[in-house]
């Protein structure tokens, strides 16, 4: 699994519930046609991230499959939550 190409966003919150921000995240993957989670569409994954006083992490994500957005039911690996994860530290503040 590699990335591609993202896209982030910083996500408002109008009435200040939420300590710290958030942040959406489309990654755009590239995935070996061997791999169960292959799909001739191109595969995404859509991922909020956390940054607050308790350091920084993904709070969520799912899979989907470009141009029909349907919601693949895969998770990450711990190699790649932590690629995921590290990814989305160094994007931030684009």
């Amino acid at each position: 699994m590699n990335i591609t190409n993202h896209l982030v966003e910083k996500l408002e919150d109008p009435f200040g519930l939420l300590s710290g921000d958030r942040y959406e995240f489309f990654l755009e993957l590239d995935v070996d046609e061997e791999d169960e989670l292959y799909s001739d569409k191109g595969v995404g994954i859509k991922i909020i991230f956390v940054s607050d006083e308790n350091g920084q992490r993904i709070s969520q994500y799912h899979f989907f499959e470009k141009g029909t957005e349907k919601v693949l039911d895969f998770a990450l690996e711990e190699v790649e939550e932590e690629l995921v994860l590290n990814f989305c530290k160094e994007h931030l503040e684009e």
